[in-house]
């Protein structure tokens, strides 16, 4: 839904009878921030924006607050962060009877450690430069006959996949629970974020879900609310669900691919040339920075410790930043669909990323190719085996992905200083954190041998 002015959304509201109002941000892992607050206050925050603790903007997904932090921290106080609620992010809840949703930004000060504010800047410079970008999120996510105290209880182990056995676009399996396939179709159409395709992927309980194309920041938004509602969706009916890179020794670890596509102002995809592939040299400039540029961003897209366990070949990850047209074992995948649907597949995303920042990092660096008129020769066959010369191997751990990032003049100038610095910060501590503990690998492997 859409409205030129916070007077015509809150008439629109009154007509609907809606009685309660929740507004989120978003922080740097991706993970929805928000709050209830009244008829009064909303009005107000519509026309003049709110305060947010900025907190959300100085801890993990743990709550646990950032030594490290540059944007917030102890020093600061912890004060409240202006954030200016977007107008074309309403919602209404299915799920949540007269009850109305609504995204914001961090304003001001905030701006560079806002993840929504970082990707809305990539799209303004690919608008300067005359492009539209649109973009779909294709998520893998498992879900299982659990609850979040049960999971806990059983501290994550020997959990009870809501489905058995590796059944891959079963027929089988969404016939027989057609009902929650199908109540979970209809509660996405009705907050806007309308799925494409959803099927049963290879593992127990495993599913992918093809969000519907939309313009770059509604995308990403679509993305980050379908994770969350799709989570409580699950929560409601005794399920749960889990988008984190890779859960479990045995099976592949779960993505998040991006496709993006560029329009001229007349609505024409830029991408889409005549001839045998079917791909214009512009395109070949984008795919060539995102491959490029790969290494020096891939923190910003597999963002997590747990990310890195999925980078391994033989399990439709990616190793190499490499691209290759229709190859699945490349980093970006070519799609050469005709004039409307010629994309680029950015297919080293995670499920777990934050879609701001994948996006922002593809698009970033698509755009970065163009402007240089970048050229790689795509990979053919086996990108594991034979990713080519100019291929370079990707970072295989968090901590040494931030490095780069952070030493990249290439990142400060594509995303500016501030956020990087902010950023490689968040996910030094990140990375800090998982180094301290002691795992069950760790204790089969060394306990009594070494």
């Amino acid at each position: 839904m859409h409205f030129e002015s916070p007077e015509a959304l809150l008439e629109f509201l009154d007509s609907e009878k809606i009685r309660y109002y929740k507004v989120a941000v978003v922080d740097v892992d991706g993970v929805l921030r928000g709050k209830y607050i009244d008829r009064s206050k909303f009005g107000s925050a519509l026309r003049k924006g709110l305060g947010f603790c900025d907190v959300v903007l100085g801890w993990d997904s743990q709550d646990e607050l950032y030594d490290n932090g540059t944007v917030s921290s102890w020093k600061t106080g912890y004060r409240d962060a202006p954030v200016r609620l977007d107008l074309n992010t309403v919602r209404l809840l299915p799920s949540e009877e007269n009850t109305a949703f609504i995204l914001g930004s961090f304003q001001d000060g905030y701006q560079d450690a806002c993840s929504r504010g970082v990707l809305s800047k990539v799209i303004e410079g690919a608008r300067q430069m005359g492009y539209l970008a649109e973009a779909a999120f294709e998520y893998e996510f498992f879900v299982f006959d659990e609850t979040p105290h049960s999971v806990r209880e059983k501290h994550y182990r020997d959990l009870k996949p809501f489905t058995p056995g590796m059944f891959g676009y079963s027929v089988l399996r969404n016939s027989a629970h057609s009902a929650l396939y199908r109540e979970l179709l209809d509660e996405m159409v009705a907050m806007d974020i309308p799925i494409e395709g959803l099927h049963t992927e290879t593992g127990p309980g495993v599913l992918e879900a093809a969000l519907c194309h939309a313009p770059a920041l509604e995308a990403a938004d679509r993305a980050v609310l379908f994770k969350t509602f799709t989570k409580a969706f699950l929560q409601r009916r005794g399920l749960m669900g889990t988008f984190m890179s890779k859960w479990s020794n045995d099976y592949p670890g779960q993505s998040g691919h991006l496709h993006l596509s560029l329009l001229d102002e007349e609505g024409k995809n830029v991408f889409f040339e005549e001839g045998e592939e079917g791909l214009s040299a512009t395109f070949r400039h984008f795919v060539a920075g995102q491959a490029a540029l790969l290494p020096q961003v891939l923190a910003m897209v597999c963002s997590t410790t747990n990310a890195y366990r999925r980078l391994v070949p033989g399990l439709w990850a990616p190793t190499h930043a490499a691209w290759g047209v229709e190859n699945r074992t490349t980093a970006i995948r070519a799609i050469p669909a005709g004039p409307e649907a010629t994309r680029s597949e950015y297919r080293i995303g995670p499920a777990d990323g934050n879609p701001y920042l994948v996006q922002a990092a593809a698009l970033a660096t698509g755009l970065y190719g163009i402007r240089h008129r970048l050229a790689r020769d795509p990979v053919q066959g086996n990108a594991y085996e034979s990713p080519g010369p100019e291929a370079e191997p990707l970072a295989g751990t968090l901590g040494e992905a931030s490095k780069i990032f952070s030493a990249s003049t290439i990142t400060r100038e594509l995303f500016g200083d501030a956020f990087v610095d902010y950023y490689a910060a968040t996910r030094d501590f990140e990375d800090r954190k998982q180094r301290r503990f002691v795992t069950e690998y760790d204790l089969s492997r060394y306990f009594e041998i070494i």
